[in-house]
C-alpha cells in the first residue's frame, strides 16, 4: 500500500492553464474519487499522476519517491481506461497476463498471477474465451485483471464504467468497491457521475475549473458543502439554490435547501407554489413546483404522495437543514 502526494501541480497548454496549483494527499489504501463536470481537469490530473501527461510545475510523489518526471512504467501504477483496450485475438488469460509476458516474467509466475486475478474477479470459467464472447461487464473485469497482476502501488481508473448500461454500472460499482476492500490498495477513480463518487469513495475530491472545490468523505460533502458548486453537484436531485433578494433576506449570498429536506402541505407553510410535474420513481417521487418568490423548486417526497399536477401547495424547509453560503 502506498501514499500519493501532489504538491502545487500545474498544467498549462501555452497560455491556457487547465490545472491551477493542486495540493492533495492520498493516504495508503484509500479509495479516492475525482469528480466534476466535463472540462474540470479530472482526467488531465489523473494522466499526470500516470505519467501520460507532462507536468508543467509541481511535484508528484508515490510511496515517498519523486516520480514527477519518471516514465509511466517506473511509477508503480496500473491504469484502467474507459475503453477496455483488449486484444481481440487473445484469450482472457492471455489478455490478463500480456503485460507480464512483455516483461518476460517466468511462465509459471504468469499463470499463477493470472489465476489469482481471475479468482478475485470471478473470471476463472472465462479464461479460454476471446473478448468478443464476453459481456461489457466481463470485459471491464478483464481490463481490471490486467492491472491487478502487475501488483501496482496505485490503481488509476479513468471513467471505466461509462460504456456500460445502468444495471451493469450498478453491478460494477459494487464489484470494484468489494475489490478495493479485498486488495486494500490505493485507488484513484475519475468520474463525472456523482452517484459513482458517493457510493464508492472513501474520499471525494470535487474539481471545478482546474482547481479543488472541496475534499471530504461522501457524507461530509453532502451534509456540509463548502460552496454552492459542491452543494449543487453532490446529491441527487441537486440542491435547490437561490440568490438575489431571497438569499439576502436569509442573511447570505446563496441560500440552499435539498429536495429531501422540504415538507409539503396543502394548507400552510413557508412558500406557496403550483405543482407543475411529478416523476414517480416507486419508493420516491420527485415534484417540481413553480414558486413565484423563488422560481423552480424540486422536492423529494414519498412515492405515494397524493398531490397531483396543478395543485397549489405550501413548501417548508426542515429546521436545521438549510444551507447559507457567503460570497
Amino acid at each position: 500500500m502506498t501514499d500519493l502526494t501532489l504538491t502545487q501541480i500545474r498544467k498549462a497548454f501555452g497560455a491556457l492553464e487547465v490545472i491551477k496549483g493542486i495540493d492533495l494527499d492520498v493516504r495508503s489504501g484509500e479509495f479516492v474519487v475525482f469528480v466534476g463536470p466535463s472540462g474540470c481537469g479530472k482526467s488531465t490530473l489523473l494522466r499526470m499522476i500516470a505519467g501520460l501527461e507532462e507536468v508543467t510545475s509541481g511535484t508528484i510523489t508515490i510511496g515517498g519517491d519523486d516520480v514527477t518526471y519518471a516514465e509511466p512504467s517506473k511509477r508503480g501504477i496500473a491504469m484502467v481506461f474507459q475503453s477496455y483496450a483488449l486484444y481481440p485475438h487473445m484469450t482472457v488469460a492471455e489478455n490478463i497476463g500480456f503485460g507480464l509476458s512483455l516483461a518476460r516474467r517466468p511462465k509459471a509466475e504468469i499463470e499463477a498471477k493470472v489465476h489469482t486475478a481471475a479468482e478475485t474477479l470471478q473470471l476463472t470459467h472465462l479464461l479460454d474465451r476471446k473478448p468478443k464472447a464476453l459481456s461489457g461487464g466481463q470485459r471491464q473485469r478483464v481490463a481490471i485483471g490486467r492491472a491487478i497482476v502487475r501488483d501496482p502501488k496505485v490503481f488509476l481508473f479513468d471513467e471505466p464504467l461509462s460504456n456500460l448500461d445502468a444495471s451493469l454500472r450498478a453491478q460494477m460499482r459494487l464489484e470494484i468497491a468489494e475489490l478495493h476492500a479485498r486488495l486494500k490498495a490505493t485507488m484513484i477513480y475519475v468520474t463525472h457521475d456523482q452517484t459513482e463518487a458517493m457510493t464508492m469513495a472513501d474520499k471525494i475530491v470535487v474539481l471545478n475549473g482546474g482547481g479543488i472545490e472541496q475534499v471530504g468523505s461522501p457524507m461530509e460533502l453532502y451534509r456540509n458543502p463548502a460552496t454552492p458548486f459542491v452543494a449543487g453537484f453532490i446529491g441527487s436531485p441537486k440542491m435547490n439554490l437561490y440568490g438575489g433578494a431571497v438569499a439576502e433576506r436569509m442573511g447570505c449570498t446563496t441560500y440552499g435547501i435539498r429536495p429531501e429536506h422540504i415538507r409539503l402541505s396543502a394548507e400552510a407553510g413557508t412558500w406557496q407554489g403550483r405543482l407543475r410535474h411529478i416523476e414517480r420513481l416507486g419508493a420516491d417521487a420527485i415534484l417540481y413546483l413553480d414558486v413565484p418568490e423563488l422560481g423552480e423548486m424540486i422536492v423529494r417526497a414519498e412515492g405515494e404522495t397524493p398531490f397531483v399536477p396543478g395543485a397549489t401547495l405550501w413548501a417548508s424547509p426542515v429546521t436545521g437543514a438549510e444551507h447559507r453560503f457567503a460570497a
